[in-house]
């Protein structure tokens, strides 16, 4: 397997093999992701169940951010590798037991109250769905079929967590894969049958609470290799000494956590009461915009955090190597990824989403709060490393002070842009003024095309005004702890490769639909011309590698990373 290369690995070899190994599972993952998303796309659009089933998932995945995967990173996956590499395995699969303990009673009472108090949740996450409508009706069924699904998800980041500390990152990460197919299935069942939206949207919310279930069995068999049946066997977490510790770490890392999730219910909050589709389109554009912030964040995040924690007080210097070589590696990836973002995005959302229910406006909607949301993809990714550093430092205070600071900024600027926006909408010629800002819910499809408003694109600028405040504070807080180096060619090659993907791009948009007309194949054209000469970018600057088959022949590269600071 691929995890299994990286056990035991360690330096600047073992970051990118760790890396990549991540990357290739999260892709996976990703990929099972956007082909659930096409599902929903196709048979729910944007229309009321669509709208619905965002806000129905929103809730109980707050459970799940708050004590899944952020949490238990910053809190247990630290204190639980220090322990593997100080040889006490024993005390480590005792230290996970007691862990999961904790989680599986939290979780219980809070799905139970995820159930039962569905319809205040529902009206306090989505004001704009008012109670005794359809939409508001469906999002409380949906909320008390998924709420017991949140709890399974996070135990399954327990086990994520007890898989990375012990570098089986593929494994690790690979799970969701299951999770996504299950919606897949239950989605294009209902579909076939010809079931209405609603119907389809229930039955996503079976599939969704069955492959929860199904993730967390596929870890367990693994889990219990790795760290032991000790790991898996129900313990009182008062008899482990360092649970005391974890719990202290988490309480920073739910506050952080908290603030973050208290950002994405604004937003939830705010676009409920614009124009019907907004709630809709930010959840689509957030799937792709998520996708390279896992990849190119997560990943590397992921495979420094164990060495990271193991070296970060007793060896500061080789601690700042690694996490500036994850800076590197992340500006690269990340700044090509969001200038293709801004300039093909609608042909990639076009591909991805479109048919069906989902047609040409809501491809341009979704698109222009896609480029949004891409302002803002380096310092999502960059944040992801720094907030990694800080974790492995065992100091989860900072990033939950300096996350608030960005919900502030970030909802401040969002709101403003919003209102200034939601005054527009994106026709096929470009932007185009319909009047001024409304934020009540439109009820159908209004004749003048309110339903595609920009109101959200101003939300998603909001968020990248705040991602960037939040970095920039994240960066200066790293660096009075780790001595990080300085230098610009990491920037430099990384624009580099955006100014060849905005190049390339900017043709094939423009030359392509002249030669093929409008449709997949002019998507798939100029998608693939731009992916292209991306890769062939990187490849040339280095930041990325071509498979050992295709580098046989060629000259061998100097050993090391380049001397350049983050």
């Amino acid at each position: 397997m691929a995890s299994d290369a990286t056990a035991g690995t360690s330096g600047a070899d073992g970051l990118h093999r760790g890396s990549r190994a991540v990357a290739a599972a999260i892709l996976l993952s990703r990929l099972s992701g956007l082909v659930r998303e096409r599902v929903l796309a196709q048979w729910l659009g944007t229309g009321l169940a669509a709208e619905a089933l965002r806000a129905g998932l929103r809730i109980p995945n707050l459970l799940q951010n708050l004590l899944g995967d952020g949490v238990l990173s910053a809190a247990f996956v630290p204190s639980y590798a220090r322990l593997l590499a100080e040889g006490r395995r024993e005390e480590a699969g005792r230290l996970a037991a007691a862990v999961a303990s904790v989680l599986l009673g939290l979780t219980g009472v809070l799905a139970l109250l995820g159930v039962v108090l569905a319809g205040p949740l529902t009206r306090l996450l989505a004001p704009g769905f008012p109670p005794g409508t359809e939409k508001y009706a469906l999002t409380v069924t949906l909320v008390r079929v998924l709420a017991p699904g949140a709890g399974l998800l996070v135990l399954a980041s327990w086990a994520l967590g007890v898989l990375t500390a012990h570098r089986r990152f593929f494994r690790a990460y690979v799970a969701p894969v299951v999770w996504n197919a299950a919606i897949v299935a239950a989605g294009v069942a209902a579909g076939l049958r010809g079931l209405g939206e609603v119907d389809v949207a229930l039955a996503v919310a079976v599939g969704a609470l069955v492959g929860a279930g199904l993730q967390l069995a596929v870890q367990l068999p693994a889990v219990r290799r790795e760290a032991g049946r000790a790991a898996v066997r129900p313990r009182r977490p008062g008899s482990v000494p360092q649970v005391r510790g974890v719990l202290h770490a988490a309480r920073g890392a739910i506050a952080a956590r908290g603030v973050v999730q208290l950002s994405a219910y604004l937003d939830l909050a705010v676009a409920s009461l614009l124009a019907a589709g907004a709630v809709a389109a930010l959840g689509y554009a957030q799937v792709l915009h998520l996708l390279p912030v896992s990849l190119f964040g997560m990943s590397v995040a992921a495979a420094a955090l164990p060495d990271l924690a193991t070296a970060g007080r007793s060896a500061p210097a080789m601690a700042a190597d690694r996490v500036a070589a994850s800076l590197r590696r992340t500006t690269a990836l990340a700044l090509p990824t969001a200038a293709a973002y801004v300039v093909v995005g609608d042909h990639l959302v076009g591909l991805v989403f479109g048919g069906g229910a989902f047609g040409a406006p809501e491809t341009r909607q979704v698109a222009a709060v896609l480029a949004a949301y891409a302002l803002g993809l380096v310092a999502t990714t960059r944040g992801r490393v720094l907030q990694a550093a800080l974790h492995a430092l065992d100091d989860t205070r900072t990033p939950a002070r300096l996350a608030t600071v960005r919900v502030v900024v970030g909802t401040l600027a969002g709101v403003g842009l919003m209102l200034a926006l939601d005054a527009w909408r994106w026709d096929a010629g470009g932007p185009v003024r319909i009047g001024t800002s409304g934020l009540a819910p439109l009820a159908e499809r209004a004749a003048d095309g309110s339903l595609y408003r920009l109101g959200a694109v101003g939300l998603g600028l909001g968020a990248t005004v705040g991602a960037w405040t939040e970095t920039g504070l994240l960066r200066a807080a790293v660096g009075r702890r780790l001595p990080l180096p300085r230098g610009a060619a990491p920037w430099r090659d990384a624009l580099l490769t955006a100014a060849t993907v905005v190049a390339v791009g900017l043709a094939t948009r423009t030359w392509v639909p002249t030669l093929l007309g409008d449709g997949r194949t002019t998507d798939v054209v100029v998608i693939g011309s731009t992916g292209a000469a991306a890769l062939a970018a990187l490849v040339l600057t280095g930041a990325v590698e071509l498979p050992r088959p295709l580098r046989r022949g060629a000259r061998r590269a100097p050993a090391g990373d380049p001397p350049a600071g983050p």
